[in-house]
């Protein structure tokens, strides 16, 4: 069965826009139950965003925020989902993905060249542990670079700062935009953003400026922050202007595995 991928996308997007209509912005709420069908959306953006906080502080153990992070994930899916309007068939979802117009490309004005190495060697997923922040080196990620430099965060060829856009549609689920130089926040401005579609994660880190806020829905292309050099490692001049472009698949348990987003990359739309 044929999708049509624009107007399918617009239904969700309308489908969003009415469950969101509820939200209720007291990010002081606490849920004490995530399945609830009474939590609304901004209710998981602000559980996630407190939770998120907590494993960067290390005020919550691994196990328990694994624990937390599965159930967030999981109400979050079956919110959705009890919509009836998300592809829940992994045929459906693989066939979006295979097609050119479901990712637009993160930067505008750039190409697959950017992309860090010769064919996105920099992603490295081994390692990976979302829930400890002590553990260091893996890269379960793709950089993509821009011309910048005198390290200004604008861009050498436009003179002005450069975009960065949501690769596909999705929920915004947590932001930070508290950075600042000698703080040793390693992602330093960042984004979250929940894909239902997908049930995944996208994340986009080292931002200047962060333009999207918690439980706003955005569409694929949109405009959600400029590039910066923002984070513990990013702001150091031996780094140039990057995005650093995470993305992780929620598994039937509700925990995330990373993947790799470089053939997406490739089929992506790119923006003038």
């Amino acid at each position: 069965m044929k999708i049509d991928l624009l107007l399918f996308m617009r239904f969700v997007g309308l489908v969003v826009a009415v469950l969101a209509g509820s939200v209720n912005v007291a990010s002081s709420q606490i849920m004490a139950d995530y399945s609830s069908e009474d939590t609304t959306l901004y209710e998981y953006c602000s559980q996630y965003q407190i939770l998120y906080t907590k494993i960067r502080e290390q005020t919550i153990t691994p196990d328990s925020a694994r624990q937390e992070f599965s159930a967030i994930m999981r109400g979050l899916q079956n919110r959705f989902r009890s919509s009836e309007t998300i592809p829940s068939d992994s045929a459906q979802r693989d066939s979006l993905r295979r097609l050119g117009t479901y990712f637009s490309f993160p930067i505008r004005g750039y190409t697959t060249s950017a992309i860090g190495g010769s064919h996105g060697e920099g992603y490295r997923g081994n390692g990976f542990d979302l829930f400890d922040y002590a553990v260091r080196g893996s890269h379960p990620a793709q950089d993509i670079f821009v011309v910048d430099r005198n390290q200004d965060n604008i861009d050498d060829k436009t003179g002005q700062p450069v975009d960065i856009l949501a690769m596909s549609s999705g929920l915004v689920l947590a932001i930070e935009t508290d950075w600042h130089p000698g703080s040793e926040y390693r992602g330093g401005n960042w984004i979250w953003i929940y894909d239902p579609i997908l049930n995944g994660l996208f994340y986009y880190a080292h931002n200047n400026q962060v333009d999207v806020r918690p439980g706003q829905w955005v569409q694929a292309g949109q405009k959600i922050a400029e590039m910066g050099r923002s984070g513990y490692n990013a702001y150091k001049a031996r780094s140039p202007t990057h995005l650093h472009l995470m993305y992780l698949q929620i598994q039937p348990d509700g925990l995330p595995q990373p993947l790799n987003t470089y053939s997406w990359l490739l089929t992506a739309k790119l923006s003038k």
